[in-house]
Parts: structure tokens; sequence; C-alpha cells
């Protein structure tokens, strides 16, 4: 059938309409007259696969990957970086006001933090014949990959100069972009040739994280601090990204220095370490053991002198904790906060929420719960951690109804 899509759905796909059906159409782009084949038909909507552009859109470009199309690790290479822009605002701007139920969300432009390829600092493949490898779209058949533009120009070299992989099952690379330091992980057979690949390296096995050359670490610096990263534990993989999430959050929550922080999900401390350095206390949660390491080591190396480090889930150790907070950054995994994260962060009333989102539809749902909490959004702010795919960051800044006429 023939097709012109009208919209970018969240997900990534082009959408057309057609005999009052949404078709969702990947490598398209709004404005294009595309030809395609139905692949799935839910009743209410389908999947179409596209054969031919029939009528291309003006900002269609030629992907520069060899492997586009084929490895899932991109989805947009066909479309020229203002578009990707462009279709992240509309994506977080759309879901805001169908689930959200936002008339006008009051969107800012969307944030475009460094290049749109070589950006990330870690890439975690499997390996098949040898080759590091990354999985098709929507599918469990690896890619075997000679190169990928994602990866930084630290983890590119390590890349080139792999050999073969024989016996390695999966393979993590990291860099810290701003110390130069390399990283990578091996599960599986460690390779004859590792002293070529010019970085640390470690194996993981059931038993934990054992270093077999260099150190099992890296530290990137952010807003001015010098954070570790241990091993396979969480990091923002777009550095660039992490320091305009930080000045974003910053902006959100602006800490005084009588007030308590809580940074919700800390992590490593990425925010309770930099942001939380203006507060007069830090209360961090975070429940993987490998992040709290590093969360108490970094609030502790950047002398955020007054600070509490609590392990566990934030929803089920904020029932428990007998502090109050006076604003509040909750950085939730893709499900984000929920009704039980929103009843936790709301509990204390603080005055601010910066709400960190990696995902536009859990954080529009999550708003009708702070707006029934009494919280209004104040801004969302989109940024492109992840240029050439769809998955879109968010900053949104939430105030408690009347709390700025409440502050001294």
């Amino acid at each position: 059938m023939e097709l012109t899509p009208i919209d970018i759905a969240h997900g990534g796909e082009a959408v057309a309409r057609h005999d009052g059906k949404a078709h969702f159409i990947a490598g398209a782009m709004p404005g294009e007259r595309v030809e395609g084949d139905v692949v799935l038909d839910k009743g209410s909507w389908a999947r179409v696969e596209i054969k031919r552009v029939l009528e291309a859109s003006p900002h269609r470009v030629t992907p520069s990957c060899p492997h586009f199309g084929e490895c899932g690790g991109c989805q947009w290479q066909f479309a020229d970086y203002p578009t990707q822009l462009e279709w992240k605002h509309s994506i977080l701007s759309g879901q805001l006001a169908h689930l959200g139920k936002l008339t006008d969300p009051p969107i800012r432009e969307t944030v475009a933090v460094g290049p749109p390829y070589g950006y990330r600092n870690r890439a975690d493949f499997r390996v098949l014949g040898g080759k590091p490898a990354l999985y098709q779209q929507k599918s469990r058949h690896l890619v075997p990959l000679d190169v990928c533009h994602l990866l930084h120009p630290l983890l590119a070299e390590v890349f080139d100069v792999l050999g073969p992989l024989d016996g390695v099952e999966r393979l993590i690379l990291r860099a810290g972009v701003t110390t130069g330091e390399r990283l990578a992980i091996i599960e599986g057979t460690v390779p004859d040739q590792i002293d070529d690949w010019g970085c640390s390296v470690a194996h993981r096995s059931r038993h934990g994280l054992t270093v077999v050359s260099g150190s099992g670490e890296i530290h990137e610096e952010i807003a001015g601090v010098r954070l570790r990263v241990t091993g396979g534990a969480f990091f923002q993989s777009n550095t660039a990204g992490a320091e305009a999430l930080v000045r974003l959050v910053t902006e959100a929550t602006e800490p005084l220095p009588y007030e308590t922080l809580l940074d919700a999900y800390a992590g490593g401390g990425l925010f309770g370490a930099t942001v939380g350095r203006a507060a007069g206390r830090v209360l961090a949660v975070e429940t993987s053991p490998l992040a709290v390491a590093d969360l108490r080591h970094n609030l502790e190396t950047v002398s955020v002198e007054d600070h509490r480090v609590v392990r566990g889930s934030f929803e089920e150790v904020a029932e428990t904790l007998d502090e109050y907070w006076d604003v509040a950054i909750v950085d939730p995994p893709r499900i984000g906060l929920g009704i039980g994260g929103v009843a936790a962060v709301t509990a204390a009333s603080p005055r601010v929420i910066a709400y960190v989102s990696c995902d536009p539809a859990s954080l529009a749902r999550d708003h009708r719960y702070l707006v029934e909490a009494g919280y209004v959004l104040d801004w969302a702010t989109p940024i492109d951690l992840f240029p050439q795919t769809y998955p879109v960051e968010t900053v949104a800044r939430y105030i408690r109804a009347g709390a700025a006429d409440e502050q001294v």
C-alpha cells in the first residue's frame, strides 16, 4: 500500500492513517509518500515494512553507517540532525498532551549537547563470529559489526584494534571522556591480544569483577567534580549530556545553603555530588550496591560534608526516612516513578522537584500523579543524549503550588 506519514510516534516510527487505522512505519518521514507491506495487524493499528520511498522528504539524508537498517543500534540515520531534534520535541509534547492531559505543554527547545556521532562513552556488545555485535531492531538476531559511528573516538580506537574475539561472550567498552581513561570488561574467555588494546581490562563472571590489567574503574569530571565510576556501574553514556543534565537540574532546583536536597535514584552521585554542593545537606537513596559504593566515595571526595546515603528501593526506603527535604531530584529508570514513587517524593512537600526522565510516556503518566499531589509543571526540556536514536531524555521542573510565595 501507499502511505503518507503525518507524524513521528513515541518509539521512533512514522505514523500514517489509512482507513481510520494508525500504521507505524520505521524508516519513513512525515510528509513523504512511501510504499510498504503490512507485516503486523493488531486490529486498531498495524506495522508496515517500508519497500520504497516514492517521494522523499528534503530532510532525508544517506545513512553514514554500512550496518544501518540491519543493526538496531540506530534508528534515525536517514534524517538530518535538525529534524531529529524537532522530532524529539514533538514526541515529548505529544506524550504530555495525550497521556499527561496537558494543553499546550511548556516545553523548551531540544538541547543538542555535542556532535551527532562519536558521542558514546559506553558500548555494550555481544559477540558473534569473533566480532562485536548488536541486536537487530525488535529482534534477538545479532549483527556482527565492522564499525560503529556512535563510539567516542577514545572507544573507536579500541574497537579498531580488538582483533578476533573468539570465546568472548560479551564486551563492554567504557571511557572517561574528560580523563582519557578506558576500560574493557569481558565476559567469557579473555583474548590473548588485550595488551594491544591500550586500555584497562577486567573480567566479569558470576563471582564479580576481576581486574586483568590496569584499573577496574574510570573517572569523569562533571561540573568541576571528579566522579568515580566502578566497572559496570551506571553512568550516562554521553559525557557532554551528563554535563547538560547537571546544568539543567541546577537551574530547576537552585538549592539554598540551608536546604536539604533529596537525590533519589542517586546512582553514583551525578547530581548529589554536583548540584548538592550548593545545599546544606544531601540525602541520597540508591538501591545498587555497586553504585552505593561510588556514591559514598564521590560525596565524600567532593566534601559534601553533611550527607546521608541510604541503600534500598526509594519507594520502600522513603517510608522509613525521618527527614524532611526542601528540594528533590528524581532520576528513575525507564518505568518512571509510578504512583508509589510520586507519593514517596512528595511526602515531604518539597518546594521543587527536578524530574530527570528517559521515557516521555512514563513522565507523562507521572505528570498526572504529580498534579494530583499539588505540583505544577513549570517547564520541560528535552535533551538529545542519544543522536541517531529515538529515546528522549528530559529534565522537567515541578513546583509545589504556592511554594514561590512561601520562599524567602
